[in-house]
């Protein structure tokens, strides 16, 4: 999602609250409940679910290593629910044109950090360079390629689905900001 007035631009930034990351969190969470409730049972010698029988399983070991894997998935999916919570990583890139501003803004993890503010200089900004890499970890960025300074991410890894929708978003910033493009 996109807003932009006469000389400033706002480009929004999806963080952790994605479909994917609600998926996984869920998956994680079931076959965690899925392991712990094994390795309960198997300690209590008693099927404490049904379709879930622990009767051929020892408590030591496989009973308290199920138990520890439920536990060890419980902690990974608590932590995607609190990215999720906290939405980690959403934000947005303003241009502003008026006062020669290129601002960074993205949420972190709760404490003295949370808000994460970077500005720049438009003046400094080179080009808009586009990064494909096609193939099993396909990866698809936008960087704003910055004078003397390291290339800065405008967009995560996955989120342009065609490269279509790549090449109009990195179009629209560089004529926004009249500059060129770079890559492919």
């Amino acid at each position: 999602m996109n807003s932009q007035v006469e000389d400033i631009r706002v480009d929004f930034v999806t963080g952790s609250r994605r479909i994917s990351n609600f998926c996984w969190a869920f998956i994680l969470l079931l076959g965690a409940s899925g392991f712990s409730f094994v390795g309960f049972s198997s300690y209590l010698r008693k099927d404490l679910i049904p379709f879930l029988s622990a009767e051929q399983i020892l408590f030591i070991p496989q009973g308290l290593v199920m138990f520890f894997y439920g536990i060890a998935g419980s902690f990974i999916s608590l932590y995607l629910w609190c990215t999720i919570l906290w939405n980690i990583g959403s934000g947005y890139n303003r241009f502003d044109k008026r006062k020669g501003v290129f601002s960074l803004f993205r949420w972190g993890f709760p404490g003295k950090n949370r808000r994460i503010l970077i500005q720049f200089s438009i003046g400094d900004i080179q080009a808009i360079r586009m990064e494909v890499q096609e193939g099993v970890l396909s990866r698809r960025i936008i960087y704003i390629k910055m004078k003397g300074q390291q290339d800065v991410p405008l967009t995560r890894i996955e989120e342009y689905l065609t490269l279509e929708e790549m090449e109009t978003k990195a179009a629209e910033s560089a004529r926004f900001l009249k500059i060129s493009i770079e890559g492919i």
